[in-house]
């Protein structure tokens, strides 16, 4: 990726409702050659979407938690995102390394609704599980720093 679409990418990570005219002041791009560029970003798929910041606590989900997920049989096919992809509180699943499988991003209202989405989350995914709760979150969602372009200079 060039690095132009880079830092589109950058400010779109920052701003995802950033306008194309303010995205083209900051690239120094007029608003419809950013345009271009950014729908040619989504069509590629390196702009994969854009979502809204919620405020979770306020739609009343304040209880946050990470739970860590290993399988009942090692030996078992490796299925556990697919059988817990209609659990609905689940926000995110990660494969990781180290000696969990899958560590989840879950968000409920209380603490007994934690209680009965790990013994879902047992059953369904026929995994032990290991719970992390989030007392609080001074921040979250960072955009990450994409790197710059690699300097290729020639062999000599």
């Amino acid at each position: 990726m060039e690095s132009l679409d880079r830092h589109i990418v950058s400010l779109l990570a920052q701003d995802g409702r950033m306008s194309f005219a303010d995205l083209g002041r900051q690239v120094g791009l007029s608003t419809s050659a950013v345009h271009q560029r950014v729908k040619r970003l989504e069509e590629r798929g390196i702009i994969a979407g854009y979502r809204a910041e919620v405020d979770h606590a306020s739609v009343g989900l304040p209880l946050t938690a990470l739970i860590s997920v290993v399988p009942f049989d090692a030996a078992a096919p490796d299925d556990i995102p697919d059988r817990l992809r209609n659990v609905e509180q689940i926000v995110s699943c990660w494969s990781v390394a180290g000696d969990e499988n899958y560590v989840l991003l879950v968000r409920v209202p209380r603490p007994q609704e934690l209680e009965e989405l790990l013994a879902t989350i047992r059953a369904q995914g026929q995994c032990s599980t290991n719970t992390t709760v989030v007392l609080s979150t001074p921040w979250e969602g960072r955009a990450a720093l994409l790197p710059e372009d690699p300097v290729v200079t020639p062999a000599g």
